[in-house]
């Protein structure tokens, strides 16, 4: 599902066990990343299946990218798996909050 920021948001902050999803490359997620994010590349596609697959069906999972393009075909992979994932439109780009830096 996509969602503006302020929904992701507002979702994310009433559910306690989610967990925030970077799907961006490497050296992206170190240029600055939303907080508590973790990152799992998507254009690694085992990688990110073998990650995805790792994931708790029983969480939700709010996803980003930079623009909000590789953040909803994760989406679409996640639903596939039986996973429930949140897609942020616009991505980090449109994001009006926070960023950390590594």
């Amino acid at each position: 599902m996509n969602l503006n920021q302020n929904d992701w948001l507002k979702n994310k902050d009433n559910d306690l066990e989610s967990k925030i999803i970077d799907v961006r490359t490497q050296e992206e997620y170190d240029e600055g990343h939303i907080k508590k994010s973790i990152l799992v590349d998507i254009n690694q596609p085992s990688l990110f299946m073998e990650s995805i697959l790792k994931l708790k069906k029983n969480k939700s999972y709010y996803v980003y990218c930079r623009t909000g393009i590789r953040s909803e075909m994760a989406c679409n992979l996640m639903h596939q798996n039986g996973l429930t994932a949140y897609n942020l439109l616009g991505g980090i780009v449109e994001w009006k909050g926070e960023i950390e830096k590594v």
